[in-house]
């Protein structure tokens, strides 16, 4: 479920839930709106799941320990 993969992503990277929906989705109430039951569109959970995937290999490749 894109939540909970967002949910873990939000607690390795510190990061605000608003910062992540304005990088990932271009909205900063998009997690919000996740808890609330909002279901995305494909094309946007899809943006989000690359948007986690490269943040992540990118911060390793750097050599950032999340």
């Amino acid at each position: 479920m894109l939540l909970r993969q967002i949910e873990r992503f939000l607690r390795q990277t510190n990061m605000p839930w608003t910062k992540f929906g304005r990088l990932a989705a271009h909205d900063p109430r998009f997690v919000a709106d996740l808890r609330n039951g909002r279901i995305p569109r494909e094309r946007t959970a899809e943006r989000v799941e690359a948007f986690m995937s490269t943040y992540l290999a990118n911060a390793m490749e750097g050599g950032h320990v999340l």
